[in-house]
């Protein structure tokens, strides 16, 4: 199996009030294309910032990460924002939809960040929405969907770029439990047609559905 993911000796530091606080410590990872892992771990354990350096929201201050290929920390900024619109999916516990549009609108908006213009950009839209069992909902707005219906409108517009990797985190935090596990089936169904997904969640039985799990303690994998 070919890897999306290589970490090595990955690190975080923030400085705060003069001092520095190690977030991230040492840690190594590799994702093969189609896997499906959890990671887990206590608040304060690093797994939402290792999540942002993997869609490369933030850069690490040690060690090293490629994605498919690429280290993408190492890129220029335009590059990297680029890369991250086509390469990566993400997926919010807070759906982060915009009320003012419907949900074609809402799945649509990756293209604008788009290197090159797609002129079907809601024909696809249209299609991700079919696939996450939206097809009837096209020109509702977000305050008019249940909340299990806005999470499966944000995993479509995840998906509409056709990304190489899905980034989700605490996808069912929001959620309750019925609507919660149509959601992980979606994501599992999702994995199952080809695509890598790193899912962060704090809850043991949501990642117990991932076929691979890491548990993250101080700022490192206790077991990957």
């Amino acid at each position: 199996m070919p890897l999306l993911i290589e970490v090595a000796g990955l690190g975080k530091t923030y400085e705060i009030g003069g001092r520095a606080l190690n977030v991230l410590r040492d840690v190594n990872l590799e994702v093969g294309c189609g896997e499906f892992l959890a990671v887990t771990g206590p608040s304060g354990s690093g797994k939402t910032t290792l999540l942002h350096i993997l869609g490369g929201l933030e850069s690490p201050t040690a060690g090293s990460y490629h994605l498919a290929g690429r280290e993408l920390p190492k890129l220029d900024d335009d590059t990297r924002s680029r890369a991250r619109a086509t390469l990566i999916g993400f997926v919010f516990q807070s759906f982060h939809l915009l009320p003012q549009l419907n949900i074609l609108e809402n799945v649509a908006l990756p293209f604008l960040y788009a290197p090159e213009e797609e002129p079907d950009a809601y024909e696809r839209s249209a299609q991700a929405l079919a696939q996450v069992g939206l097809a009837h909902r096209l020109t509702h707005r977000p305050p008019e969907l249940s909340g299990g219906e806005m999470q499966r409108a944000a995993i479509a517009r995840a998906l509409v770029m056709r990304p190489q990797l899905i980034l989700a985190d605490e996808p069912t935090g929001n959620l309750d439990s019925e609507t919660g596990r149509g959601i992980l089936d979606l994501l599992v169904q999702l994995n199952n047609d080809g695509a890598t997904i790193v899912m962060v969640t704090h809850d043991e039985s949501v990642a117990s559905r991932a076929p691979r799990r890491a548990r993250m303690q101080d700022g490192c994998f206790a077991y990957a």
